[in-house]
């Protein structure tokens, strides 16, 4: 496997996002949910609406991080028997329809370990991935992960959930491309309210970390953008658009394209004003 040369445009996009003194506004979206042809729709409604860069998710059977929502969706796709590389694919094609923004996959570990992990960071590389989350692959069983990620030019990104200052360190020291961190504990999902020490949890996480932070679970809304906009580098939105998508499946899945554009149309919007207003000081 042959090392990528040039910047990963992750870094690239947090360069320029720093210099203008904004937050980063990153969907996640479950591929093949309703199909593949309306993700990469949607994938193009997401950058036409503002998103920075954007999370691919692999369904699975099985999201031990996921909630409801997005567990759903994931029934959706997987009763279209959307696979991994399906979900890759996704990434190719809004390429070529002029989609600019960095690509990160978030796929469980089963998945890639059953393609193979060398083949899987190959493939990622091939359909011009920049960052890949495994949420469910610890910092101790990540070394080969890791090392093939490097290999490819491809960011193996963690999460970090509040635990200890000590592993929060360790994680957050060792970080590529920006470090996840989840505000709530918990699954994914809509939430009114985050957990009390959130706060001190991101300043350890800054003061570990030498790349950007950004914050997922329960992010829902511009307020809550907005609410995190002056502690992070960017702000992931997931089970708020997913259920946006549920919502807009009668028209998305409308042999009437006038329909179809408009439930894309809808997307769009919701995704428009998550963008928060506030600027990182």
């Amino acid at each position: 496997m042959s090392t990528q040369t040039g910047p990963n445009a992750i870094d690239v996009v947090f360069a320029e996002l720093k210099a203008k003194g904004e937050t980063a506004l990153m969907p996640f979206m479950t591929m093949g949910d309703p199909d593949l042809e309306t993700s990469v729709a949607l994938v193009q409604a997401a950058e036409a609406a503002g998103a920075h860069m954007i999370e691919l998710g692999v369904p699975y059977s099985d999201p031990l991080a996921d909630g409801p929502v997005i567990q759903r969706a994931s029934e959706r796709a997987l009763k279209n028997k959307i696979s991994l590389t399906d979900c890759m694919t996704v990434a190719s094609k809004a390429r070529q329809l002029g989609v600019k923004m960095p690509f990160i996959l978030f796929s469980y570990f089963n998945p890639a370990l059953q393609l193979g992990l060398e083949r899987f960071f190959d493939l990622l590389k091939e359909h011009g991935f920049s960052g890949v989350i495994i949420p469910d692959l610890p910092l101790e069983e990540d070394s080969e992960a890791r090392a093939l990620a490097e290999a490819s030019g491809i960011h193996l990104i963690p999460l970090v959930a509040p635990t200890s200052e000590a592993r929060i360190e360790r994680i957050a020291s060792q970080a590529k491309g920006f470090v996840y961190c989840v505000s709530s504990l918990g699954v994914t999902g809509v939430r009114s309210t985050f957990h009390e020490g959130i706060d001190s949890f991101l300043s350890t996480v800054r003061r570990a970390a030498s790349v950007p932070i950004c914050v997922g679970f329960g992010i829902s809304s511009r307020d809550h953008a907005e609410r995190f906009a002056g502690q992070c580098d960017g702000v992931i939105v997931g089970s708020a658009i997913v259920r946006q998508v549920e919502d807009a499946l009668p028209l998305l899945t409308s042999s009437n394209e006038v329909e179809r554009k408009q439930g894309l149309q809808a997307v769009q919007d919701f995704i428009a004003g998550l963008k928060p207003r506030a600027t990182i000081i």
